[in-house]
């Protein structure tokens, strides 16, 4: 399994002293012309967004830095292994490789570092709680964004307290100009969730948009979606670990918000206005499909398949 693509193909272009993408590579190109490294693929590579798929890239990689190791190794090894490895083969310091991999990184993703610009910080979040045991209830969650591992891109860990304990889930976020992507994962099992949200505005102090994935508490599984809002909190330590839960049916998101440190004006008219935008489409719940419904239509097309096997 390939990992650290990203931060290697930054680590790479440091040692050989490389400024662009082109001339990242014009390098590779230099030991294979007809490699499949491309300017198109790095992008995404470079963005952490994708990696190769054909060995032969690593293979030309592997050539390139002039490794004894296949490319495979490349591919597989832990970025601290590949760091140290290539640093002792050309004779440079780890610290400074790392050092000009990180100016490497400024220069290079200054645009897509300016989609992301303000993101980072902490987040009080609020949907509607796909469990049937809370249906037409709000969820409270925690999302805290922040740079990633080296530097590149963002990350999110997004938090919920369940009555079954903590929920945890992270992955990255993808600023882009027609909205912002967050595909999240749970830590330790196989829940996944995706945020669909508006392009974010300066100064960010919300977010807004659509979450998607499955109930967590729930006899069934159901494909849910819900609309979700997202309050950016001016100081870190109202978002506790422990803060979060559901909200009670009567509660007030304002004066919630107000035990996080954010005191709305006229919050009666705020509390509508909030009410109507996570309820709009639902019905007062979220947008989920009956097990029964989609069961119904699995009947009839397994039918016609099986006979059709016959």
């Amino acid at each position: 399994m390939a990992q650290h693509i990203a931060q290697k193909l930054r680590l790479t272009s440091a040692l050989l002293g490389t400024v662009t993408r082109k001339d990242l590579a014009a390098a590779f190109r230099a030991v294979n012309p007809k490699t499949a490294f491309d300017l198109g693929r790095a992008d995404k590579w470079l963005q952490g967004r994708a990696r190769p798929r054909q060995m032969s890239v690593y293979d030309d990689w592997a050539r390139l830095l002039e490794l004894e190791q296949p490319g495979a190794w490349i591919a597989e090894s832990d970025l601290a292994s590949f760091t140290a490895t290539i640093a002792a083969r050309h004779g440079i310091d780890i610290a400074e490789l790392e050092r000009r991999a990180g100016m490497q990184f400024e220069a290079s993703a200054h645009d897509e570092r300016g989609l992301g610009s303000g993101l980072a910080g902490i987040y009080a979040c609020y949907s509607r709680a796909w469990s049937p045991y809370y249906r037409g209830q709000l969820i409270k969650g925690r999302l805290a964004i922040e740079a990633g591992p080296g530097a590149h891109g963002l990350t999110a860990t997004y938090r919920e307290t369940l009555p079954t304990g903590q929920l945890q889930l992270g992955g990255p976020v993808n600023p882009a100009k027609r909205g912002l992507y967050v595909h999240l994962k749970e830590v330790g099992g196989d829940a996944q969730f995706f945020l669909c949200l508006f392009p974010h505005t300066q100064p960010v102090s919300v977010l807004g948009g659509y979450m998607c994935g499955a109930a967590i508490i729930g006899p069934e599984a159901q494909p849910s979606i819900t609309r979700i809002l997202l309050v950016r909190l001016r100081d870190a330590a109202f978002g506790a670990e422990t803060w979060g839960g559901y909200l009670p049916a009567d509660g007030s998101i304002t004066v919630d918000l107000a035990d996080l440190g954010i005191a709305m004006e006229h919050p009666k008219t705020v509390d509508r206005q909030l009410e109507q935008f996570l309820g709009a489409d639902s019905g007062g719940g979220a947008n989920q499909i009956p097990p029964a419904d989609f069961r119904a239509i699995l009947d009839v097309f397994d039918r016609h398949w099986l006979q059709g096997a016959g």
